[in-house]
């Protein structure tokens, strides 16, 4: 679209992809911060474009959020979308369940460790399915860079807020992201210096009226509220002569 654009070189606003990063710091409520992650991952069977799809979590407690990710995962029944007892319903296509399926096997040929899920299809006469997965996987690895679109979540771990703070900027995409610590101003200098257009800080809602887009490959320009329509506007400037002096 912004090749076509340039060529009369149109104005246009681009929301494109993420691979937005929820970082978990150590004095965070560890099983909020959990679940609020793997709902914002989960979102739409894992198809929204500001899905947090990375999850950081401090090394040494590494197998307290396994536990606590196995356990919240079991919870998230498949099912037709039109299904109360449905908490997670297909995806759009085939030829997508199939790229999903195809990255959860590529992390798994590249050494990730399988925390829930997995590439096996669910028995379903029809809906294309794919089970939540959850893998810990290293910095470098593809999961940890592509956009899959899907329901499936990384376990990316740290040692220092330092090293956190890096592995959420190292990528080419700054759309979404989230920050968890009970330390309030804490969680908010940690978001300032992560480069992506929005940070949930403890599983804050949606805004609505908030400025809603990406840095980097994420895209240009901003959705919603005033911010929303000055993207619509183009300003003109009036210049007067200045009185002359007596």
């Amino acid at each position: 679209m912004a090749e076509l654009a340039a060529a009369t070189v149109k104005r246009v606003t681009l929301e494109l992809g993420g691979k937005s990063a929820s970082v978990i710091l150590p004095d965070a409520d560890l099983a909020a911060a959990v679940k609020g992650t793997i709902g914002a991952c989960l979102l739409n069977s894992g198809q929204t474009c500001s899905a947090h799809t990375r999850m950081l979590v401090p090394a040494k407690r590494y197998d307290e959020v396994k536990a606590l990710v196995q356990a919240t995962i079991a919870k998230f029944t498949l099912g037709a979308s039109l299904d109360e007892n449905s908490r997670l319903g297909p995806l759009v296509s085939a030829s997508q369940r199939e790229r999903v399926l195809g990255f959860i096997r590529q992390g798994l040929e590249e050494g990730a460790e399988l925390v829930a899920g997995g590439p096996d299809k669910p028995a379903f006469d029809k809906g294309y399915f794919v089970h939540p997965t959850v893998l810990r996987v290293k910095p470098n690895d593809t999961l940890a860079r592509e956009e899959i679109f899907g329901p499936v979540l990384v376990i990316l771990t740290y040692d220092t807020e330092e090293e956190a703070i890096h592995i959420a900027n190292d990528t080419i995409y700054g759309l979404g992201g989230g920050v968890w610590s009970v330390d309030l101003d804490h969680a908010v200098a940690v978001a300032r210096q992560i480069r992506t257009g929005q940070v949930d800080i403890n599983g804050g809602p949606f805004n609505g009226n908030a400025p809603f887009g990406g840095y980097k490959q994420s895209g240009n320009g901003r959705e919603n509220g005033r911010y929303g329509l000055e993207e619509f506007l183009e300003y003109k400037a009036m210049q007067f002569p200045v009185a002359a002096k007596a």
